[in-house]
């Protein structure tokens, strides 16, 4: 099978006990359940913005950013369904938002989440390392240089709390299924066919990966904070809050192109987030290798990506036509040639016949010549009598 280059497209994240894989707007999650059956779940998420806003450069960025949020924790909600131990009863909190949105309660609990996960981070990853930063700042007169120390202090924040999660049980579950997510899709745009050992096999690093996003964010802010040059304090924060949509639109757009090239210069660029994989994706076992499977055979169809002739409807169609072509040609042949057989022994016939004809017009004209002579003959013996 020849190496498939191109970026098959299709994402995911890991859930507990399972993996979430996207394509397009269809979404599955494969769940290995307690008593050991997969459980694979499709559905569709539109997200945000229409789809005229969703195919242009960096607000895309923002918008899928957005959606990977909401959708993971809609899907998170799902796989933990599966390991409640008791059916928990539904808090005041709870009854309240039901009675307020109705139907529109869980959309509304999602939004809310989503948007507290989103200041949380931005309040940690973003205004702490500056004011962390700023302490220094009657040591160090440069403003890039602080900057720079900022992005520093970012990424060791950033570091320490993946490394932190990492030694949870329940997450070091979720970092293997992760790896499986990662693998799976290696070996799809790798050209292998997908089954359990060629997944194995795999790499279980990705160049589109959330971990590769997540530096490449921080990376780029320290680019981007470089140039505010403004001497109150409270418009720094302000502008590097507003500065966060752009800096993630950016983002996504390097990690877009990264998963869809092979260029040298983008291969090295992306070695520091494939680094940082090595932390949040483990070696899985082959049962969450037939999860992932699952998952993705649920939302894409991979022989075709693969153009593999003999599950493609469309080549096996031209196939059965070049076939039946070739039988039809090969039919005529035979036919043509039984026609020559047939007419071969009268060919041999024909000049037995007129053969005879001939022999018997060669001794005619012999007799006539015999005739002829003697008539002369007997012409000439009459003059010598008379003389």
């Amino acid at each position: 099978m020849k190496k498939v280059c191109k970026s098959s497209g299709i994402g995911g994240q890991a859930v507990l006990e399972g993996i979430m894989m996207k394509n397009q707007e269809v979404y599955s999650i494969g769940v290995r359940k307690p008593d050991g059956e997969i459980e694979v779940n499709l559905s569709t998420h539109e997200g945000i913005g229409n789809k005229k806003l969703k195919k242009v450069p960096i607000i895309r960025g923002v918008i899928n950013f957005i959606d990977s949020l909401v959708l993971g924790m809609k899907c998170l909600t799902f796989s933990a369904s599966f390991y409640d131990e008791e059916e928990a009863r539904p808090s005041k909190t709870d009854v309240v938002l039901q009675k307020v949105f109705k139907e529109r309660a869980e959309k509304v609990v999602m939004g809310v989440t989503v948007a507290f996960s989103i200041v949380i981070a931005i309040a940690i990853f973003m205004i702490l390392p500056y004011y962390l930063a700023d302490i220094l700042r009657q040591y160090i007169v440069s403003d890039t240089v602080l900057a720079v120390v900022e992005g520093a202090i970012r990424l060791l924040l950033f570091i320490s709390y993946v490394l932190l999660i990492s030694r949870m049980k329940d997450i070091q579950r979720v970092f293997q299924y992760h790896g499986a997510e990662h693998k799976c899709i290696n070996c799809i745009e790798t050209g292998l066919e997908l089954n359990v050992e060629n997944v194995r096999k795999s790499s279980k690093h990705h160049r589109r990966c959330g971990t590769s996003f997540m530096l490449i964010v921080m990376v780029i802010s320290i680019i981007f904070f470089i140039f505010i040059r403004v001497d109150s304090p409270i418009l720094r924060v302000v502008y590097r809050v507003a500065l966060v949509p752009v800096i993630a639109g950016v983002s996504y757009e390097f990690i877009r192109f990264a998963g869809n090239t092979n260029n040298l210069l983008i291969r090295i660029l992306s070695i520091p987030g494939m680094w940082l994989q090595a932390l949040t994706t483990k070696e899985p076992d082959d049962d969450m290798i037939e999860v992932a499977i699952a998952a993705v055979e649920a939302v894409f169809d991979w022989r075709a990506y693969q153009g593999r002739s003999e599950e493609n409807p469309l080549e096996a169609e031209v196939f059965v036509e070049e076939e039946a072509k070739e039988t039809e040609e090969q039919t005529q042949e035979e036919t043509a040639k039984k026609e020559e057989e047939a007419e071969a022994p009268a060919l041999e016939k024909e000049p037995e016949q007129t053969k005879e004809p001939a022999e018997d017009n060669e001794s005619a004209e012999e007799a006539a010549s015999d005739k002829e002579a003697d008539e002369l003959q007997d012409i000439e013996d009459i003059l010598e009598a008379k003389e």
